[in-house]
C-alpha cells in the first residue's frame, strides 16, 4: 500500500493510501496546510491538536455551505455522495411515465386493430 508524506503545521505525518491516489492525498494535505496557516496567521500557534480541530471544523463548515448551495440549486446529496439532480429524477420519473403510457396506447391500438 503506497504511503505519502504529509506536512501539516510544519510537522511531517506519513498517511497510507489507495494505490493511484498518492497526489489526491498531497493535495488534500496541502489543503489542510494551508487552512491550518490561515489560521495561525489569525490566532497563532495554539498547539497542534487544537489547531487541527480548528481548522477541521473550518472545513467543515466550508462543506456544509457547499452543501447547502448544492441543496438551494435542487442537486441532493445522497449518502453514497453522488450528487443528483432533483430536475434530473423528475426528468426520469416522468420519461418512465412516458413510456408506460406509450405501452398502453400501443396495446390499444393493437387490440382495435385485430376487433
Amino acid at each position: 500500500m503506497p504511503e505519502v508524506d504529509l506536512t501539516i503545521n510544519g510537522r511531517s505525518y506519513r498517511v497510507a493510501c489507495e494505490e493511484g491516489e498518492e497526489e489526491r492525498l498531497s493535495r488534500l494535505g496541502a489543503y489542510i496546510d494551508d487552512r491550518v496557516e490561515a489560521l495561525v496567521a489569525q490566532i497563532g500557534q495554539v498547539g497542534d491538536a487544537r489547531l487541527l480541530v480548528m481548522t477541521g471544523l473550518m472545513i467543515a463548515d466550508e462543506l456544509a455551505e457547499a452543501y447547502g448551495a448544492l441543496s438551494e440549486a435542487g442537486i441532493a446529496i445522497p449518502e453514497d455522495g453522488e450528487p443528483r439532480s432533483a430536475v434530473g429524477d423528475q426528468k426520469n420519473t416522468l420519461a418512465a411515465r412516458i413510456e408506460d403510457a406509450a405501452a398502453r396506447i400501443e396495446s390499444i391500438a393493437e387490440a382495435i386493430s385485430q376487433s
